[in-house]
């Protein structure tokens, strides 16, 4: 692991990117020297709160991928091991993305040689359709004059067409039921140390991207965006590096107290009781894969004189697979029509099996969980 300081020679991508437009370089490098196919990543459709995933192919497309997107809670490596198994893909990967990656590595159904992983710092996302009212209600301004947006010192930052700013603190956003996705309030992981890259404006300069290199693959990346001509760094001073594992700490600190305040006990769990068996949680996470053979379309788990189906046995396989699985990106919550918390419940649980193994999915070197490790047969 070693630390670099880099932005864009480009000038058209150091303007359109975040932090100097690093993260755009390095990618423009990988698809003009053909190292790899193409690139997935999220560009906006009609404004900054509607992120979608795009695939690129070509560089000069890169530019309508730069910037930040809080507002696309997307994951990208479910895209990746449906569409691109067999494609030489570089990713931009967030935190909960990375997990979801090296998980879907572990059960084969992403190349780890075919993918090239920019992971970026994440201070958390915010719902596009609440993102839209938070700017109307606690702003100063109209949501479609909002040109981008940032997560920095505690604020939500948002920049207006006229190059002005306004920020209002995350903690008085949350207070009120706006800001972060829940999920996002409790993540721990905030710096995807798995991805090739970690990178971010945490300890950064103005017009600078702070860039963690953390594998062979990683240097190899830096090393060539640079001898393209496209990419300059230096090294970063011991008071940037102090001040990036500071915000870190701060955003984890955040997270330990949220996790403290909300984690309910299992006697609580009552939102069980509203499922309707609908397999929409189970059909967007992105770590769930085998729907053919998904032992939930069983015959024996069907229950035709209830309509719709006792929901304990439902949940409780589902329980029994995201346990060590879950990688917190909330995609269940997001989408269960019920409003149940799914992915608290499913974490409640990962905290209890992190405590028994510290084992942590799409997190520790371990390829496979304790449950399944014949070295550690008892928990």
């Amino acid at each position: 692991m070693s630390y670099v300081l880099a932005k864009s020679q480009n000038d058209d991508i150091h303007k359109a990117g975040e932090c100097g437009g690093a993260v755009t370089s390095i990618l423009k490098y990988l698809l003009d020297e053909g190292i790899v196919d193409g690139v997935l990543a999220i560009s906006p459709c009609d404004d900054v709160y509607d992120g979608i995933p795009t695939f690129v192919t070509d560089s000069e497309d890169l530019m309508k991928t730069a910037g930040s997107y809080h507002c696309a809670p997307t994951m990208i490596g479910d895209l990746v091991q449906k569409y691109f198994f067999d494609k030489k893909v570089a990713v931009t990967a967030k935190p909960c993305d990375m997990r979801a990656i090296e998980e879907l590595i572990a059960r084969h159904k992403i190349n780890r040689d075919n993918i090239y992983v920019i992971g970026l710092n994440c201070g958390g996302t915010v719902s596009p359709v609440s993102g839209r009212k938070m700017i109307d209600l606690f702003y100063e301004a109209d949501p479609d004059d909002v040109i981008s947006e940032e997560i920095d010192k505690g604020q939500f930052i948002i920049e207006l067409a006229d190059g002005s700013e306004e920020a209002v603190k995350i903690h008085d956003l949350e207070n009120e039921g706006y800001g972060r996705r829940t999920n996002c309030q409790r993540c721990d992981v905030k710096i995807p140390r798995k991805a090739n890259l970690a990178c971010g404006n945490w300890g950064a300069e103005d017009c600078w991207t702070f860039i963690e290199i953390n594998d062979e693959k990683g240097q190899e990346m830096i090393d060539g965006a640079k001898k393209a001509g496209i990419l300059e760094t230096k090294t970063p001073a011991q008071g940037a590096i102090d001040g990036r594992a500071k915000v870190e700490g701060i955003m984890i600190k955040m997270a330990n107290k949220v996790q403290n305040a909300v984690y309910p006990t299992v006697s609580e769990m009552d939102e069980w009781k509203r499922c309707i068996s609908c397999y929409a949680c189970r059909d967007v996470c992105p770590i769930c894969w085998c729907f053919e053979n998904c032992e939930l379309n069983k015959p024996y788990f069907k229950d035709e004189t209830n309509i719709p189906p006792t929901p304990i046995a439902f949940q409780g396989v589902r329980l029994s697979h995201m346990s060590f699985s879950c990688v917190d990106c909330g995609q269940c919550d997001d989408v269960c029509p019920m409003d149940i918390p799914v992915s608290l419940i499913f974490d409640k649980l990962q905290k209890k099996y992190f405590n028994k193994t510290g084992y942590v999915a799409g997190v520790s070197d371990d390829i496979k969980p304790p449950l399944y490790s014949p070295e550690k047969t008892e928990l």
